[in-house]
């Protein structure tokens, strides 16, 4: 198979959460093989938006708020005007709680759905027509493992991360013979910058160190590491790819030997 034939360049990607961890780098990996990207989320960062435009692409940023249909389709209609028809979804955008199911606010409960899983159906909704239009489309969304194993005070999350799992496939038998595959890539820990944030802040609850937190993590990995953002971009773009168009429906678990 000719580098012609298995080329995205000239394709055009929406990438939510695309300012930072897994979404910069999905965004990345894309444009690295020539791919327009548009980076979406609730905060622009120039420096993420520089460090893709560096590989030479055009590149768009614009403020996006998944749990806004309104936000969805305004950014939706200036990806189209700035860069073209998008061929490529990737659903990054994200957020979690901690909090027990017996105490858990119903607000904080409805904001983790309303992100993690409606936030993913407004952006296929978008997208869905112009690709089966096309007779092409590459919808790729960030699950968890969490979706399949049990993470006591995360119900929020692990609920939002199951029912995209079901949006996911429902969506893969409606694109099938439109050219269109989707599929959802399930890490275990990933460290993003969150993750970092997240055990700066256990640190100081607990009086420990960060370094101490991050030790104790990787202690209960086989593979004694964590997995970093930019493994998971890479199998995102490879996705994208034509060698992957078999490839939908499925939930691609990166769990680095831990079923967590």
């Amino acid at each position: 198979m000719s580098d012609e034939t298995v080329s995205l360049k000239g394709r055009v990607a929406i990438v939510t959460g695309g300012f930072s961890g897994i979404g910069l780098s999905a965004a990345c990996a894309l444009a690295r093989q020539g791919v327009s990207v548009a980076l979406g989320a609730r905060t622009v960062i120039d420096q993420s938006l520089q460090q893709v435009r560096d590989y030479g692409q055009p590149v768009h940023g614009g403020v996006l708020d998944v749990r806004d249909s309104a936000s969805a389709a305004h950014f939706f209609s200036q990806v189209e005007q700035n860069l073209g028809a998008a061929d490529i979804l990737v659903n990054s955008a994200g957020i979690g709680t901690s909090q027990s199911v017996a105490e858990h606010d119903e607000s904080d409960w409805l904001n983790v759905i309303d992100t993690n899983l409606t936030g993913c159906f407004r952006m296929m909704r978008a997208c869905l027509p112009g690709m089966m239009a096309r007779g092409w489309g590459r919808i790729v969304s960030v699950g968890s493992t969490a979706a399949r194993t049990a993470v006591p005070g995360y119900a929020a999350y692990c609920a939002s991360k199951s029912g995209l799992l079901g949006l996911n496939r429902a969506v893969a038998l409606e694109g099938a013979a439109h050219g269109i595959t989707a599929t959802v890539v399930s890490p275990t820990w990933v460290q993003t910058d969150m993750l970092n944030a997240s055990f700066m802040a256990k640190a100081q609850k607990q009086g420990t160190t960060f370094e101490q937190e991050i030790a104790a993590l990787i202690s209960q990995s086989p593979q004694q590491r964590l997995v970093q953002p930019h493994e998971i971009g890479a199998l995102i773009a490879f996705l994208c790819r034509e060698e992957a168009r078999g490839i939908t429906m499925e939930d691609i678990q990166v769990n680095a030997a831990a079923w967590w």
